[in-house]
């Protein structure tokens, strides 16, 4: 068993056992929302391009999840409750079960769904399945600090994958270079802080150490593209 795999489960286990009295009590209150499933079951593509299917709490009243893939700040389809939860990544948790199956990472690019990744994914964002997808990741961070604010309601998959993708990619492929369990464990502390400074109040956050490099990587691809 490989470092990181040994981190995921040893990191991963202890957090289910911990988070499992919270789990009940945000299952119970799922279900005091309104009518639906506790969890919320979402294909997504892993590693090696493989499908697989990620949990979630869910967070969405039943009948309004199916009509877009990508959520923005503001979206009428959250039910209060699971607001809350997307703004602490609460309804996250469950993914903790991915990463013990061997599916998910702690640290690794977020996977997306498989219509996202056929409609928008650039050739070289393919690099990312190079690598177990995560629970967190530079881009996730970024997108959480930064981009989700900017997504436009009118038109959410295509604002996401048009405007707040190519970035996001980006960090992650500098996630993927980089990655080690070191860098693992500086990252899922970035994770914490953000989230954990959230929750007291703050609502503005620096830029990610990695954008530089990202930057560098779309420049690189932009020009490629040009020279084809």
């Amino acid at each position: 068993m490989s470092a990181k795999r040994m981190l995921d489960v040893t990191l991963a286990g202890i957090a289910l056992i911990v988070v499992a009295p919270l789990l009940a009590l945000l299952a119970i209150g799922i279900r005091l929302a309104g009518p639906g499933p506790i969890f919320y079951r979402a294909q997504r593509v892993g590693r090696d391009s493989r499908p697989f299917t990620m949990y979630k709490l869910r967070t969405m009243r039943i009948g309004d999840a199916a009509t877009t893939v990508i959520t923005a700040q503001g979206d009428p389809r959250i039910f209060p409750l699971g607001r809350l939860l997307r703004r602490l990544k609460l309804d996250e948790l469950p993914q903790l079960v991915n990463i013990l199956r061997g599916e998910m990472s702690i640290v690794g690019p977020r996977p997306e769904d498989p219509s996202m990744v056929q409609r928008f994914y650039a050739p070289f964002y393919y690099k990312s399945f190079d690598v177990p997808p995560g629970l967190t990741s530079p881009g996730s961070i970024y997108a959480y600090t930064h981009g989700e604010a900017q997504l436009d309601l009118r038109d959410a998959e295509r604002s996401y994958g048009e405007q707040l993708l190519p970035i996001k990619m980006a960090l992650d492929l500098v996630y993927v270079a980089r990655a080690g369990v070191g860098y693992d464990i500086a990252l899922i502390c970035r994770t914490v802080w953000t989230l954990g400074t959230a929750l007291l109040g703050r609502r503005s956050f620096p830029l990610p150490p990695e954008l530089p490099e990202a930057q560098r990587i779309l420049r690189q691809e932009g020009d490629t593209r040009m020279m084809a």
